[in-house]
């Protein structure tokens, strides 16, 4: 009985150009020379527009060199153009980094006066922040209790983050590089309320908690890992 080659190289053409599945369980070798032979058969003519490719690596790392191999591959005299190279492989740096910045951190504290908490990932603070005092996230910040001072989420300069608190009179609120300051709120405060960019606006606006589940839905994956740690 003969078995069948296995397929390295499968080709999708797409209404954005062309998708290149690459067998991930064959050496790097065997998948490059065959890249190789299927981008010349399949080269488009000189009266055919470029074609734009995206490669998908499957569970495959590429280093440096083969990455440029590769890109040469499906580029060298071909007439295609790389518009991306996706691997399912997670470097455990890469790893780290994403588990930091989804992490919870819950801490029971006052931040007073002159203090300032900074924690990677979203806070959820169980206390007050009081004037003068400071907390900011790289992700959303949740406070069960009164805010009173500057509240700056999305550090890193994610303005889908937001910031809700049980009683929120504010300082300042700072989401990415938007900024709001005290006159934007009522003189009294408000209670259940959350700052988030409203990006047709242009601003910071404040809303009631119940429009998170429909602004945004990242706060579904906050009540997964709260319920399962």
């Amino acid at each position: 009985m003969v078995q069948e080659k296995k397929q390295l190289i499968t080709m999708k053409g797409t209404k954005d150009g062309l998708t290149l599945f690459i067998e991930d369980s064959c050496s790097f070798e065997q998948a490059i020379q065959e890249l190789g032979r299927k981008m010349k058969e399949s080269r488009p003519t000189q009266h055919e527009p470029i074609v734009s490719v995206r490669v998908k690596l499957g569970h495959r790392y590429l280093n440096d060199e083969q990455l440029e191999r590769l890109k040469q591959t499906i580029c060298e005299e071909n007439r295609f153009t790389i518009h991306s190279i996706e691997s399912d492989v997670v470097l455990r740096e890469e790893a780290r980094l994403w588990q930091a910045n989804s992490e919870i951190k819950a801490m029971n504290r006052i931040v007073r006066s002159g203090q300032i908490l900074h924690v990677t990932g979203d806070l959820l603070l169980i206390g007050d922040v009081n004037p003068g005092g400071k907390v900011t996230a790289t992700g959303n910040i949740y406070i069960l209790g009164n805010l009173r001072g500057i509240a700056h989420a999305g550090v890193d300069g994610d303005i889908k983050a937001f910031i809700a608190a049980s009683f929120m009179n504010p300082s300042q609120l700072r989401i990415a590089d938007y900024i709001s300051r005290a006159p934007d709120y009522e003189s009294d405060g408000v209670y259940m309320e959350c700052g988030l960019v409203d990006e047709e606006k242009d601003k910071i606006i404040i809303d009631r908690l119940q429009v998170l589940s429909h602004k945004r839905k990242e706060i579904n994956r906050f009540e997964r890992r709260m319920q399962n740690g």
